[in-house]
């Protein structure tokens, strides 16, 4: 990870996805708020300017410290990061009635500019700006532009800058412009000098060893949920200090059905130095008559931390605590007008930092979900681990509405269990990103056999996403809703109805609390 990309973000909705395009090109890269410029060192090959929500026609426009970055390392702004060099360097900017939102063509391209290598006319673009660039400053000059914006793309000339100076004003992030990899791979490669060998090899190798330097002889603890980020977390702290690692997998009793046991055995056969902790009985009771989604996941936080407390008493020889944390929780912590004030009290880890007096260490702390898959193969993870559907920290807690009670635990581990292992023989499983059942406090009139019955109704959902940002509703075969739903009904006695959601998120949410 010597070299890297710097992001500075304004706000915009696709800063996310421009790290994730970078890193795609294998470029290791890092997002930070605009206003907190890092330290232009060798390794920075280039800083990016994203989009913003703000306009920069406002007097509260947002600002940062150009004069510690130009001339330093090449530079790109997107969008409003454009919008503001322009500003800056005396360009004029305003509302304009040639503003574009959605698809747009390029009509004139600048065919020597090395930043539009191989991009030609006609290249489809995504434009979402109501600001327009009227007139470029006297160093700037136009590369390219659409039938609506004459600037849609400049750059600074080389005789006023040392280093090159670009700026955009579609988004070449998302998929709908067709040569947005492209140019972002000019900038990356042709003008920054980016030598593209960030790899799960790399990664896996500067890691462990990076680890081993950081802690040493002493000894981590980590508590481990069964899921992606845990496991490939502690299989690297593993690999750099080996039994110095100790893991702690607690049943909450609001697990998938056979989960606990599933799961221990799956980490016996990794090496992992795990001790499993029935604590069922600790949360369940707890949980008892509790009704409000919230109330139910700080409880279970709280549980959580009396548990690991009490396992950790037992090694007061450790120093560090190892946590699963990927770069969207530390991106999603921090907004762009200061720390944020929303922390989700669902992170079952929430407190323990502080409680145990220990030092953190967070091997993933930098990865993207799919980045994270992609480290957990090369560290040679089985699948059936990897490709687990996303779990929610609070469990089946989240999916039973209204109280919770042992018998509703039982009766949703049963119908849920019925779901994903249909998923999984119908091979539709790893076509799906997340599939759940969900236990309403709705009771509703059936007929069975000469009987009416006035049983529970259960929800199927199942979605797909890339990051689970936003999802849409997984078009799963009929006939194989019919089945699972027949045999739900027949084999678990307490739920006479089943439902499939067909929401997308937004505006709902993938889970139901």
């Amino acid at each position: 990870m010597n070299e890297k990309i710097i992001i500075l973000d304004f706000g915009s909705q696709y800063t996310q996805l421009i790290a994730r395009r970078v890193r795609e090109l294998n470029v290791y890269c890092e997002i930070r708020p605009f206003n907190k410029i890092p330290a232009i060192t060798p390794n920075i090959k280039a800083v990016i300017l994203s989009g913003s929500p703000c306009s920069v026609t406002d007097e509260k426009k947002l600002t940062t410290d150009l004069d510690k970055l130009v001339n330093k390392v090449p530079l790109l702004g997107i969008c409003y990061g454009a919008q503001y060099l322009a500003d800056h360097y005396g360009g004029i900017v305003a509302s304009s009635e040639k503003r574009e939102y959605g698809k747009a063509v390029l009509t004139k391209v600048d065919q020597a500019e090395d930043f539009l290598f191989n991009i030609n006319t006609d290249s489809q673009v995504w434009m979402s700006h109501g600001d327009t660039i009227l007139e470029l400053p006297q160093a700037f000059e136009i590369i390219a532009s659409t039938e609506q914006v004459e600037v849609a793309a400049f750059r600074a000339s080389n005789s006023s800058f040392e280093k090159p100076v670009y700026g955009i004003q579609f988004h070449p992030e998302v998929t709908h412009s067709e040569d947005g990899k492209e140019l972002l791979k000019n900038f990356l490669v042709g003008i920054a000098g980016c030598s593209c060998q960030w790899t799960p090899s790399t990664f896996v190798n500067d890691t462990v060893a990076e680890l081993r330097e950081k802690i040493g002889g002493d000894k981590v603890l980590m508590g481990l949920s069964g899921g992606v980020d845990s496991t490939v977390g502690a299989m690297l702290l593993h690999r750099a200090i080996g039994k110095n690692l100790h893991c702690f997998f607690i049943d909450n009793g609001l697990l998938r059905k056979d989960e606990y046991e599933h799961v221990l055995k799956s980490y016996e056969g990794m090496g992992l130095n795990v001790t499993g902790v029935d604590a069922k009985s600790a949360f369940l009771d707890e949980l008892n008559g509790v009704s409000d989604p919230e109330e139910k996941r700080k409880i279970i936080g709280r549980v959580f931390i009396e548990v690991f407390q009490k396992e950790a008493a037992q090694y007061p020889d450790i120093k560090w605590l190892g946590q699963g944390t990927i770069y969207p929780d530390v991106i999603e912590s921090v907004s762009v007008h200061g720390p944020s004030v929303t922390i989700k009290s669902h992170h079952n880890v929430g407190g323990l930092p502080d409680t145990l007096n220990l030092k953190i260490v967070e091997p993933l702390r930098m990865l993207f979900k799919d980045e994270v898959r992609k480290i957990g193969a090369e560290l040679d993870i089985a699948k059936s681990i990897l490709g687990r559907h996303p779990f929610p920290g609070p469990g089946l807690a989240i999916r039973i509405l209204g109280e919770i009670t042992n018998e509703k635990v039982a009766l949703l581990q049963k119908a849920d269990a019925i779901f994903i292992d249909a998923l999984k023989k119908h091979d539709l499983y790893d076509s799906v990103w997340q599939a759940a059942a969900i236990l309403l406090p709705v009771q509703s009139v059936g007929v069975m056999g000469d009987e009416r019955t006035y049983e529970k109704t259960l929800v199927l959902r199942a979605v797909n996403s890339v990051d689970g940002m936003t999802a849409e509703w997984s078009r799963l075969p009929h006939d194989f809703l019919a089945a699972v739903s027949s045999e739900i009904i027949n084999n678990v006695k307490g739920i006479n109805r089943v439902v499939y959601d067909i929401s997308t998120k937004p505006p709902a949410t993938i889970e139901w609390e």
